[in-house]
């Protein structure tokens, strides 16, 4: 039985997952909580926030973050990627910084805009 505190929600039910029985959730207040608990022993993602280098007058980085779930195991293999970029102002935010990160399906947006 493995316990976990939900980050679905505010509300951070607590919950416990049993391996053992197809991965049963009890302690969850929504079926969300329970697909969160099952997904974080099975295939546990996270989104990514960072930032890059960006080549402005007004601005030395520009937060960005993944438009979707990679796989937890992934995360420092993308910081690393994110550490090789400078892009150029201005940018728009969703302008996808990186198009399918590690052949992984998921793009690195900025999350702000920088004029020139």
């Amino acid at each position: 039985m493995t316990e976990l505190i939900c980050i679905v929600c505010p509300k951070g039910c607590h919950l416990k997952v049993d391996e053992e029985n197809g991965y049963k959730v009890t302690g969850n207040g929504c079926p969300r909580g329970a697909a969160y608990g099952e997904k974080e022993l099975v295939n546990p993602t996270r989104v990514i926030t960072s930032t890059v280098k960006v080549d402005s007058e007004t601005t030395r980085r520009v937060p960005v973050k993944t438009n979707g779930d990679i796989p937890k195991g992934k995360i420092y293999d993308i910081m690393e990627e994110l550490t090789k970029v400078t892009v150029q102002a201005p940018i728009r935010v969703g302008d996808v910084i990186i198009a399918d990160v590690l052949g992984l399906g998921v793009d690195i947006v900025a999350a702000k805009k920088v004029s020139e």
